[in-house]
């Protein structure tokens, strides 16, 4: 129960700073994609079924505030939060090569698939202006915060193992 506290919580605070602080301190007109890094970072660290659903609820909050149907970014997000969790075996704390990696390769599928739905299916072909003026400014500032971010996840996520183990003893 209180890793369920815990992760709704964190998923509200990046939300809340993904929207409002990071709109302050934007690099070439993009803020990191926050939401993506928590799924990111809890399909690694706990599995699929963690991943799929942080990556709903994050994707939920997009929905809700954000969309004009409900359900695209929720999908989106749970789906690149249950394929994270397939790396869950290789995952070492230690190791921030493997998140970095995933990342970039999440940010990228995740733009792709904004282009594809938002974009390309409303007849808006340039996909070059997308790719330089958003997909890749966005994918450089969300790897800068993940290397920062990632940590206190991890760190967070150490916590909350802990705890279980207490708990079960």
């Amino acid at each position: 129960m209180k890793r369920c506290i815990t992760i709704g919580i964190i998923i509200v605070i990046c939300f809340l700073l993904q929207c409002t602080v990071f709109h302050y301190i934007e690099l070439a007109g993009v803020v990191p994609n926050l939401l993506l890094i928590v799924t990111m970072s809890f399909g690694l660290m706990r599995g699929r079924r963690e991943g799929l659903l942080v990556g709903f609820f994050s994707g939920l909050l997009i929905d809700i505030f954000f969309g004009s149907v409900l359900g695209p970014y929720a999908f989106i997000y749970m789906t690149l939060g249950y394929g994270n969790g397939f790396f869950h075996r290789i995952y070492y704390v230690e190791d921030v090569l493997l998140p970095m990696i995933m990342i970039s390769l999440n940010d990228f599928i995740y733009n792709i698939i904004i282009y594809v739905v938002f974009f390309l299916m409303r007849n808006r072909l340039d996909f070059l202006g997308y790719l330089k003026d958003v997909m890749l400014p966005e994918m450089i500032y969300t790897i800068l915060i993940t290397l920062f971010f990632y940590k206190i996840l991890v760190r967070i996520n150490l916590r909350l193992k802990r705890v279980k183990e207490a708990e079960q003893l």
